[in-house]
């Protein structure tokens, strides 16, 4: 059974630090590019970041570039997001998805998701 479980979530204030983490099983994480989405309420779900099955490459959304940063750990099958220098503006829910194509994952399509964590910051 293919699952994708975050982590790490909460209450924070801004300028404060979080660390996401997504437990993968089910499926052979090495081969998947692996990202980290968030929707806001009445907003559209946006890619915050990704990387490639062997880390050789990240994306980031220009919003969190220099303040967030993704990382994986193939061995473990975990997936982390480390965020800082939190902002009001980086409320939402958090999902991890994995893609066995990069390409799909950066337009936002994903093989499978997780039930996502909700990270709110407060001012």
């Amino acid at each position: 059974q293919v699952q994708l479980e975050e982590s790490g979530g909460g209450l924070v204030q801004a300028g404060g630090s979080l660390r996401l983490s997504c437990a993968a099983s089910g499926f052979t994480l090495d081969y998947y590019a692996m990202g980290w989405f968030r929707q806001a309420p009445g907003k559209e779900r946006e890619g915050v970041s990704l990387i490639t099955r062997d880390s050789s490459t990240t994306y980031y959304a220009d919003s969190v570039k220099g303040r967030f940063a993704i990382s994986r750990d193939n061995a473990k099958r975990m997936v982390y997001l480390e965020m800082n220098s939190l902002k009001p503006e980086d409320t939402a829910h958090y999902y991890c998805a994995a893609s066995y194509n990069w390409g799909r994952l950066r337009v936002g399509e994903a093989d499978y998701w997780g039930q996502g964590t909700q990270v709110t910051v407060s001012s």
